[in-house]
C-alpha cells in the first residue's frame, strides 16, 4: 500500500507452500532397554490432547489412563502474553511430565453371552474443564466412563486458641477453678447432664467462668494430591464393540459408535441414549458394511460424520430426523475400471476419519493412504497420499498374518498445512496439504527420527485450484523396504498419534512409549 494521497493498494503476491517441517526428538515415556520384553497390558492404545495442548492423556490395553501435563511454558511465569513480553520465543521446546494415572476399565465377563469384556481402552476424549478441574470421557468395547480429575488439598490443624499448659489429658482445659465446679464441665463449656442445667434453679457458674471454646486458630495445606473420580458410567447400550466416541461442540452431548450403530448420549444422563443411526438390516446375512469411525462438526452441534468399512463418508445433519437412517452428504471414490480384486473391500475400509479445526475437511486414513475431503464436494477428495503403495505386492502375506486389517490412525495440523498417520516398523509419515505442497517426510518413532527419513522429489502440481485438485503424492515404492533398504517389521506398528492443536508438535505411541516430537 502507498502511503502518499491518492496511493494505489496493491494486491500482495499469493502465499506459497509453507517449507517443510525440521522435526526434532522432545521426549520419551516408557522407553524401553534393548532386550525388554513389553508386557501387554503396557502397550497405548489410545492418545488424546486437550483443545489447549496444555494436557495430554494416553489409555492402555491394561484399562489405565495416565494424565501429562505440560511445563516448559510454567517455568517462565505464566501465559504466553507474559512470555512474548520476557522476550521468549512462543515456540520454545515443550515438555510435558507425568501428572497422574488412575484405573478406568477392569476385565469383565459377561455370561449371558459367554463373553470376556476387555479392559483395553479404545478411546479417550477430553471434556470442558471447570472450576480448575479436569473431566474426560474413556471407552472400552462396552462401557463409557465420564472421569474428573481434581487437585485436593490435605489440610491440618496447626494451632489451637488455647493455652498449651492448660491441656491435659485427652486435651480438655484444666484448671483449679473448673474442677471446683459442682458438676463435671467439658472442654466447650457445656454440662454432661443437661437436665441439672435445666432444673436446678440454684445452679451457679464456676468462679472463673466457662473455659472457652477450643477452635482452630491456624490451619495449614500439608500436600496436594491428585484425585480421579468416576462421575458417570453409560453401560448396556451397545451390542457390538464402541470403536468412537466424540464430544459436541455444544458441551453437553457426545455420541459413542459401534459397528452398527451410534448413539447419542447427554453428559448428565447415564441411564438413557438415543440411537440415532442404524444400519442394522432385517436379515444380519444382506449386512454388506459396518461402521468403523465416528466425529461430531468441530462448530456445527447439529453436523456427525461417520466412515464405513466400504471407504464412505457419511455426512448427517441431527436436524432433519430423529433416526438418521438417511445422509445428507455421501463422500466416496470411485473405482478404476479393472483395478478390483479380492483384497479391494478390505484395504477400502477407513479406520479413522478427523475433521479439520475449522470443520471444512474431513481426513480419511485407510490401509493404503490417507484422504482429504472437502465437506462442500463430494466428487472425490481433493487430495491422496499414499502411505503403503509398496506393499501392494505383499497383500496376500498381509492377510494371512492379519496385518491388511491393522487400524491406523490419522490427525491434522491445528492450521490445517499437514496431515499426519503411522506405518509399520514404528514409522509415522507428514505430508503438507496446502496447495502446491510436495512436503513428505518418514520418521523413526525413536530418539533420531530422522534416521530413517524419506523426502520425496518434488513433482510439478497440476491443480486448477485448491478445491478441485487431486493430488497424489508416492513414498518408497519397494515392496517389503523403504528407500533406505531397511527392512520393514510388521510386528512393531505405530497405531495411535496425535497432533498438538495450536503447534508443530506430535505425539506417538510405539508399544509402550510414548514418543514426542516438535518442529
Amino acid at each position: 500500500m502507498n502511503g502518499g494521497d491518492g496511493g494505489e493498494v496493491t494486491a500482495a503476491p499469493p502465499a506459497g507452500p509453507p517449507p517443510p517441517l525440521e522435526w526434532k526428538f522432545s521426549q520419551v515415556f516408557g522407553e524401553r532397554t534393548a532386550g525388554e520384553e513389553v508386557q501387554e497390558v503396557d502397550i497405548i492404545s489410545a492418545i488424546e490432547f486437550d483443545k489447549t495442548g496444555d494436557h495430554l492423556a494416553t489409555g492402555d490395553r491394561g484399562g489405565r489412563v495416565v494424565l501429562f501435563e505440560r511445563t516448559d511454558m510454567k517455568e517462565h511465569g505464566g501465559s504466553r502474553r507474559d512470555l512474548e513480553r520476557m522476550d521468549y520465543p512462543a515456540s520454545r521446546h515443550p515438555e510435558f511430565r507425568y501428572k497422574t494415572e488412575f484405573q478406568s476399565h477392569e476385565p469383565e465377563f459377561d455370561y449371558l453371552k459367554s463373553l470376556e469384556i476387555e479392559e483395553k481402552i479404545n478411546k479417550i476424549r477430553w471434556c470442558q474443564t471447570a472450576n480448575g478441574a479436569l473431566f474426560l470421557l474413556s471407552t472400552n468395547d462396552k462401557t463409557i466412563k465420564f472421569w474428573k480429575v481434581q487437585e485436593k488439598k490435605v489440610k491440618k490443624i496447626s494451632e489451637m486458641n488455647i493455652d498449651p499448659s492448660k491441656v491435659v489429658g485427652n486435651g480438655s482445659a484444666s484448671s483449679s477453678t473448673v474442677s471446683s465446679s459442682p458438676k463435671p464441665c467439658l472442654a466447650n463449656g457445656a454440662y454432661p447432664d443437661r437436665s441439672y442445667s435445666c432444673l436446678n434453679n440454684d445452679m451457679t457458674f464456676p468462679p472463673g467462668g466457662i473455659p472457652s471454646l477450643r477452635l482452630p486458630v491456624v490451619v495449614t495445606s500439608t500436600e496436594t494430591s491428585l484425585v480421579a473420580r468416576c462421575r458417570r458410567v453409560y453401560a448396556h447400550a451397545h451390542d457390538y464393540h464402541i470403536n468412537s466416541i466424540s464430544n459436541n461442540s455444544d458441551g453437553e452431548t457426545f455420541i459413542s459408535a459401534d459397528d452398527l450403530r451410534i448413539n447419542l448420549w447427554n453428559l448428565e444422563i447415564s441411564n438413557q441414549s438415543f440411537n440415532i443411526v442404524d444400519v442394522k438390516p432385517a436379515n444380519m446375512e444382506d449386512l454388506t458394511e459396518v461402521i468403523t469411525s465416528a466425529e461430531f462438526h468441530p462448530t456445527h452441534c447439529n453436523m456427525l460424520a461417520y466412515s464405513s468399512s466400504k471407504g464412505s463418508i457419511r455426512l448427517i445433519d441431527l436436524r432433519q430426523s430423529a433416526l438418521c437412517d438417511s445422509h445428507s452428504k455421501l463422500f466416496e471414490e470411485q473405482e478404476a475400471p479393472g483395478s478390483r480384486s479380492f483384497f479391494t473391500e478390505i484395504i477400502a475400509s477407513i479406520s479413522d476419519i478427523k475433521f479439520a479445526k475449522d470443520g471444512r475437511y474431513i481426513l480419511s486414513r485407510d490401509y493404503m493412504t490417507l484422504k482429504l475431503w472437502d465437506i462442500n464436494m463430494d466428487s472425490g477428495p481433493v487430495a491422496t497420499f499414499q502411505v503403503h503403495e509398496y506393499l501392494r505386492p505383499k497383500l496376500c502375506d498381509l492377510y494371512e498374518n492379519d496385518s491388511i486389517f491393522d487400524k491406523f490412525e490419522c490427525c491434522l495440523s491445528g492450521d490445517g498445512l499437514r496431515v499426519a498417520t503411522g506405518s509399520y516398523s514404528n514409522l509415522f509419515r507428514v505430508f503438507g496439504c496446502a496447495t502446491g505442497s510436495t512436503e513428505a517426510a518418514t520418521l523413526e518413532a525413536s530418539k533420531n527420527p530422522m534416521r530413517r527419513q524419506v523426502q520425496t522429489p518434488s513433482r510439478p502440481s497440476r491443480s486448477l485450484s485448491s478445491s478441485i485438485t487431486r493430488v497424489v503424492r508416492r513414498g518408497a515404492e519397494s515392496p517389503g523396504v523403504d528407500a533406505n533398504g531397511n527392512s520393514f517389521d510388521f510386528t512393531t506398528k505405530l497405531l495411535h498419534l496425535a497432533w498438538h492443536p495450536v503447534e508443530n508438535s506430535v505425539a506417538c505411541a510405539a508399544a509402550n512409549s510414548l514418543y514426542m516430537y516438535y518442529a
